[in-house]
């Protein structure tokens, strides 16, 4: 039979190299983990990289439409000015041309009532028969000259205002 210190020295080598297994597995375990981990690692670098790249991507293309956007609303801003300036000239022209047209109709208005009083009989229908392109707006020969304030325009409303006998203010 065996010695009790035999049987004790075969449990503590048993103890021992059990021990030494757990070691070992537990070993096994910190590395296999230590690989995962290094593996994961890896994994989401490579996520961030590709996420930064993506992200300079669209930034490369917000930039390119951000360039677009403005070039055309640069034209669109240029457009506009060249509209206001146009329509500031119309407005000129419209305002002469009704000036002018007020100031035709008042003198229409002095020939008319002068022919009612017998002082110029027929003198309106012999000026737009004789062919006065000044009274006959059919006949204007300056159609596209700009619109100025002419001589002809005071020497009328100074006849206006001989035949008439209208006060400056009425003109």
């Amino acid at each position: 039979m065996a010695s009790p210190s035999a049987i004790s020295s075969e449990s503590t080598q048993f103890q021992t190299s059990g021990s030494e297994q757990d070691q070992q597995i537990m070993d096994q375990r910190k590395r296999k983990r230590m690989v995962s981990n290094r593996e994961s690692a890896r994994r989401s670098r490579m996520r961030k990289q590709n996420y930064v790249n993506d992200l300079m991507a669209e930034l490369g293309r917000l930039r390119e439409e951000n360039s677009c956007v403005f070039t055309r609303v640069t034209g669109m801003t240029q457009l506009c000015m060249n509209f206001e300036a146009e329509n500031s000239v119309l407005r000129a022209q419209v305002a002469e041309l009704t000036h002018r047209l007020d100031s035709l109709n008042e003198i229409m208005e002095c020939l008319s009532s002068n022919n009612n009083n017998g002082v110029f009989e027929g003198s309106y229908d012999r000026m737009i028969n004789d062919g006065d392109d000044f009274l006959n707006p059919w006949n204007l020969l300056y159609v596209n000259q700009p619109i100025m304030a002419s001589a002809d325009n005071m020497l009328m409303l100074a006849k206006c205002h001989l035949f008439c006998q209208c006060s400056p203010a009425e003109y």
